[in-house]
């Protein structure tokens, strides 16, 4: 099995849905996505949520730092009106409840680490042995993350899980040698900073490649030309289903 489809739903279903919840994830179901990308941070508690921002706010109707809540409190606040009335209702996501719908739907998942602050090593090894226990006797998720830190303990935690490397910007002299480090199967590259040559590199080296975030047809179409193992979507309505296909 190829470790990504060509195309990925980002935070879930993209801009269709509100964006790291359930309600996301049966959105991206029903339009065929093979695979899904969302954040998973930690409650006061320990509970792997979904989650990008550090505070609620602009994601939720509350407001203030999620690893000072507990799940219970957070269960309080809606997270999908800010989306739409559609969505109003909608409560946090556990990394539980996600594991149980892709799952049973044959979606498969890349868990971005989005640690907070402080708590690097604890997310990591917290959504690795979490991870490893859901997906047991399935596809396995590929883990993400810009924190190394986060993403070492991942390592430590549940090593047979593929894990990939976030970078922002132009790829960096050192990217191999910090990809070979954390036992990194793969790069998530800033979309704007890649052409045929950087694919062409990190292919070469034995690694795969997936860029972020691509929403043109055009731009799609070219990075998949020139070898680029997947691409993470807002535009999951647009990027015609024959991509998937390339």
């Amino acid at each position: 099995m190829r470790l990504y489809p060509n195309i990925i739903g980002h935070r879930g279903a993209g801009r269709l849905a509100p964006e790291n919840t359930l309600a996301a994830m049966r959105v991206a179901a029903r339009y065929g996505i093979e695979m899904v990308e969302y954040d998973v941070a930690l409650s006061r508690d320990g509970i792997p949520i979904l989650l990008h921002d550090q505070n609620i706010a602009r994601t939720s109707t509350g407001s203030g730092n999620a690893d000072d809540m507990t799940l219970a409190e957070l269960a309080r606040f809606d997270f999908g009106s800010w989306h739409s009335s559609e969505y109003a209702g909608e409560p946090i996501a556990t990394l539980y409840s996600i594991a149980a719908f892709t799952r049973q739907n044959n979606i498969r998942s890349n868990i971005e680490i989005k640690p907070q602050p402080g708590r690097e090593a604890l997310t990591g090894k917290v959504v690795a042995s979490t991870a490893a226990l859901l997906w047991q006797n399935a596809p396995s998720p590929v883990l993400s993350s810009f924190s190394e830190i986060a993403l070492e303990a991942a390592m430590a935690s549940a090593p047979e899980l593929p894990r990939a490397l976030l970078l922002e910007g132009p790829l960096n002299p050192d990217w191999q040698e910090r990809a070979d480090t954390l036992g990194c199967v793969a790069l998530h590259l800033q979309q704007e900073h890649i052409d045929r040559a950087t694919i062409k590199v990190v292919r070469d080296k034995g690694y795969r490649i997936a860029a972020w975030t691509v929403n043109d047809v055009a731009r799609a179409r070219e990075l998949l030309r020139w070898g680029c193992d997947g691409l993470f979507t807002d535009a999951i309505h647009a990027l015609p289903p024959a991509l998937r296909l390339l």
